[in-house]
């Protein structure tokens, strides 16, 4: 019993040990990450009444909605949708997501100075869909609001597949 006793005793110890345990990589890979950590993080708190929106990337759409118009069943949709960063910092686009998995996007994964364009493609399988479809896309960046839409819209036609 003593012996279990001591062996968890040890166990506890070393794990201990071994969480705070950080290499000098993972100290440089935090420094040089601190930069892009800076740009993301919310400007917004609880405890500010205004917000300085000045220092922020600001996303810029040619057209924040595609219309595709009438398309057959299972015809799969890609729009380019053009940006411009109109703010004073580097825009940094954390995540694309759709509401479902037949809407998918790429997006810029490197920072975009200020005043560069961007893209980000979508591509929508209209399998097994029918009638009027609204697909919401939604970007995370280091933006105020962090999160905003781009829609693709159009009616489906024909039975689905």
């Amino acid at each position: 019993m003593v012996q279990y006793a001591i062996y968890a005793l040890l166990l506890v110890a070393s794990l201990a040990v071994s969480c705070n345990d950080k290499t000098a990589s993972d100290t440089a890979a935090a420094a040089s990450n601190e930069g892009i950590a800076a740009m993301v993080r919310n400007p917004v708190t609880a405890n500010e009444a205004e917000v300085d929106t000045s220092k922020l990337a600001v996303l810029s759409f040619v057209e924040e909605k595609f219309m595709f118009g009438e398309v057959k069943a299972g015809t799969v949709i890609e729009h380019t949708f053009e940006f411009t960063n109109t703010g004073v910092v580097p825009l940094v686009i954390s995540d694309v997501r759709s509401t479902c998995g037949c809407t998918v996007a790429e997006w810029p994964k490197a920072p975009v100075a200020p005043g560069a364009k961007g893209e980000i493609k979508a591509r929508f399988d209209t399998k097994n869909k029918n009638g009027l479809e609204i697909k919401p896309i939604t970007i995370t960046a280091n933006t105020l609001p962090a999160k905003l839409n781009i829609f693709l819209e159009g009616n489906v036609i024909g039975q689905p597949e």
